[in-house]
């Protein structure tokens, strides 16, 4: 005899759905509606309509006098889904599906080849070039790489040589954005700064971009002065005039599609309290077929009896997928109430033991709500886990959050002076004095995670 520890399939799937973003969750849904007949995605029923039985309700936020957020959906859960038309198709027309879309890289450098007066055989081997381009614009090849990677066929069908490729690629380069086809940064930098009409800071900053462009990024400006033999007005006309233009040509022609967050919650300010409300467009519109549940109920032990417990299941698991989220998002928003009104330097220590005692919930599922779930605020979009951090002890026997700490690192170095900035001992000196002790390394660490440069690299003329 032994004992051990089963979860339902409900239990399971439950566990699943909670920890799933909202994008993740939407195709989820997506794909039980496609499995299970008795699910179908549609607007919520009136009430004379609704099917009779025990109500599906999501908890609303405890507030007497802030609006109601949308989420009753009496006895289903409805889930507009997306890709449907219905009616004649100029009714059904959606003028956002007829967006121009933006040209890439490759197509924008064709585009330009294309209105080059040149012969045939040579518009074949500027073609075979754009084809090479990396996502940065750059061509990371010598003559005789590129001259070895041309098709064979090509080579012999048009006879060509290391010197055809040259010139193909030196009419790639005269092509927008200037600097496409350079071999690496620097030679991107320097045939933008050749396109320059010519004075001394043109001058200047060519030579550093060719010679010099380690001893800049270092910001050993006495080397660099002495190397360069220029003065410091001379020096940073030069850095001027390189901080203009662009390291990485290609770069605004990026393929890469962008991932957009959708909140999972909002939270605004009423009557001096702040409210939390679920986000009506994260929640799916999702029910269970009245017609083919009520032959079922009248037929017990049809052979839909499994799915139609299925889609029970699943409506049951999204109801409390979304109370556990609004619940923990009130918890949240009342632990960082400072944060909602001054801002990073107020925010508590919280850890999750902190949620899951307060609402009598797992560590593990407080853990599972704040991954990957967001929360829109007047300050900008936040994952749930941002408000959760270490601290560190002050003199005075409290606490201060990390976050706090890290923004006023921050506050810090935006205003130092730029000729003589702050050093992470001094940094350190600073906090001690308001009475945050952090060694000179954890500041170190912190200025680090906040992507901050340490103080040569900051430092300016």
């Amino acid at each position: 005899m032994s004992q051990q520890l089963n979860l339902t399939p409900q239990l399971q799937q439950s566990i699943k759905l909670l920890q799933l973003s909202t994008l993740d969750f939407q195709q989820e849904i997506d794909r039980f509606v496609a499995e299970n007949p008795l699910l179908e995605a549609g607007e919520a029923q009136s009430e004379q309509d609704a099917p009779a039985g025990d109500e599906v309700n999501v908890a609303e936020p405890s507030s007497e006098d802030g609006p109601a957020p949308d989420t009753d959906f009496g006895d289903e859960w409805t889930w507009e889904s997306r890709g449907e038309r219905s009616g004649d198709d100029d009714d059904s027309f959606d003028p956002a599906t007829n967006v121009a879309r933006e040209l890439s890289l490759r197509e924008h450098l064709l585009a330009q080849a294309g209105l080059l007066s040149i012969p045939q055989r040579d518009r074949v081997v500027l073609t075979a070039l754009i084809e090479m381009v990396d996502e940065d614009g750059f061509l990371p090849y010598t003559l005789d790489e590129l001259f070895e990677q041309l098709p064979v066929e090509l080579i012999e069908a048009a006879e060509l040589e290391v010197d055809d490729v040259a010139i193909a690629l030196a009419r790639l380069r005269q092509l927008e954005p200037l600097g496409v086809g350079a071999y690496d940064m620097p030679a991107a930098l320097a045939l933008q700064l050749a396109a320059l009409p010519a004075d001394p800071a043109r001058d200047l900053a060519l030579a550093l971009v060719k010679n010099c462009l380690d001893l800049l990024a270092a910001r050993d400006y006495i080397k660099l002065k002495r190397q360069l033999k220029c003065d410091d007005a001379g020096l940073k006309a030069a850095q001027s005039l390189i901080l203009s233009l662009n390291p990485r040509p290609g770069a605004q022609w990026s393929t890469e599609s962008a991932r957009y967050v959708v909140a999972d919650v909002l939270v605004y300010k009423q009557r001096s309290r702040w409210r939390v409300r679920l986000n009506t467009a994260a929640i799916p519109k999702l029910r269970v077929n009245r017609m083919y549940a009520e032959i079922l109920q009248r037929n017990e032990g049809g052979s839909l009896a499994r799915e139609l417990q299925e889609a029970k299941w699943l409506v049951k698991s999204v109801q409390q997928r979304f109370e556990t989220i609004l619940r923990v998002a009130e918890a949240i928003v009342e632990k960082q109430r400072a944060f909602f009104e001054h801002g990073e330097i107020a925010m508590r220590p919280l850890v999750l033991r902190d949620i899951a005692s307060e609402l009598d919930l797992h560590e593990s599922t407080v853990s599972r709500v704040t991954t990957q779930k967001y929360m829109l605020t007047p300050r900008g979009i936040f994952e749930f886990k941002y408000f959760f951090g270490s601290h560190v002890e002050t003199e005075a026997g409290g606490e201060a959050s990390a976050t706090a700490i890290k923004a006023q690192i921050r506050q810090m170095i935006s205003v130092e002076d730029t000729q003589k900035p702050l050093s992470d001992s001094a940094i350190a000196d600073a906090l001690a004095r308001q009475g945050i002790v952090v060694a000179r390394r954890t500041v170190a660490k912190y200025r680090e995670a906040m992507q901050i440069p340490p103080v040569n690299l900051r430092k300016t003329l």
